[in-house]
């Protein structure tokens, strides 16, 4: 019996549109027992475990799983966006990135966590955090088997085997691993704050310097040290903090051997090499290569009297 009036032009079609209605999944993948309504999903799921990549980009190479992506990639070189929001008129290479985009105007986040209650503006958003609950992580480096929740992951690791930065701001020509971490880095040029509080209503360049923003608001500290019960804001301030327990020094310097609890020490350090002075103070015109010292040097310009 027909339930939604649809028609289709053979009745397998029409076979595979019923399982919509009574949610019967027949084709099941043998790794991993995951289910699919159609042969054909089945065969283009399986490629996420035989790590096969038929489509190829005739410009670069580069090879994808699916079509879909390959036409998507394509718009990379062409730099087609035929997508445009209307509200700020941000242009994108396909109609789901439009949508995503649409989302940050509205604060819309329809797919919500059945597990946890925790809201996504996307569908995809929401299958990778689901892997959280699951542990699933589908995606395996063929080089060091390391797996991953999502393909962007997997992708961004296997540059740090390859070294590849093939994202390029066309403002400065400083290269990124991935398109995101360029997407972020041009905000820095275009000043773009799309993300508001809806409280305060602040406005902040990432996502996740929003999630943080609010918790100012909330009081909310999600990250808990396993050894002191101390609680945090963020995982990277937990992270910092569980190093004052092992003393661990992650971040080591390629020149010297030196090493260093955060990342952020690490680079400042490195400028002692480089010679690199990413602070001037617009007074003196001196530059410095830690921000300390800049504020330092701020203050005492502020402190001499004029006329002295």
């Amino acid at each position: 019996m027909s339930k939604c009036s649809r028609a289709f032009t053979s009745s397998s079609n029409l076979q595979k549109h019923e399982r919509i209605h009574t949610g019967e999944k027949p084709y099941e993948c043998q790794r991993c027992s995951k289910a699919f309504t159609s042969s054909s999903n089945l065969q283009k799921y399986e490629r996420i475990h035989s790590g096969e990549k038929p489509y190829e980009c005739e410009k670069c190479s580069k090879a994808f799983t699916y079509l879909s992506y390959l036409q998507l990639h394509e718009r990379t070189h062409t730099g087609e966006k035929p997508y445009e929001c209307k509200r700020c008129s941000k242009a994108f290479a396909c109609s789901t990135y439009l949508q995503r985009h649409e989302r940050i105007h509205t604060g819309e986040k329809p797919c919500e966590c059945k597990k946890c209650s925790k809201a996504f503006a996307s569908s995809i958003s929401l299958q990778i955090h689901g892997r959280t609950h699951t542990g699933e992580k589908p995606f395996e480096c063929k080089i060091c088997c390391k797996a991953f929740r999502s393909t962007t992951s997997l992708s961004k690791h296997e540059r740090t085997h390859t070294g590849g930065k093939p994202y390029e701001c066309k403002n400065c020509n400083k290269a990124f691993a991935s398109c995101y971490s360029l997407q972020i880095h041009g905000r820095t040029h275009t000043g773009e704050k799309p993300f508001e509080c809806k409280i305060c209503r602040k406005a902040v360049r990432y996502v996740s310097s929003l999630s943080k923003h609010e918790r100012t608001h909330t009081g909310e500290k999600p990250y808990e040290c396993k050894q002191c019960s101390k609680a945090f804001t963020c995982s990277s301030s937990l992270q910092k903090h569980e190093r004052s327990h092992s003393a661990e020094k992650s971040y080591e310097c390629k020149e010297c051997n030196n090493a260093f609890t955060a990342s952020k020490y690490l680079r400042v350090h490195l400028r002692s090499h480089t010679g690199e002075k990413a602070y001037e103070c617009e007074q003196s015109q001196k530059g410095f290569s830690c921000h300390a010292n800049f504020e330092d040097m701020q203050e005492c310009t502020l402190e001499v009297k004029p006329g002295r």
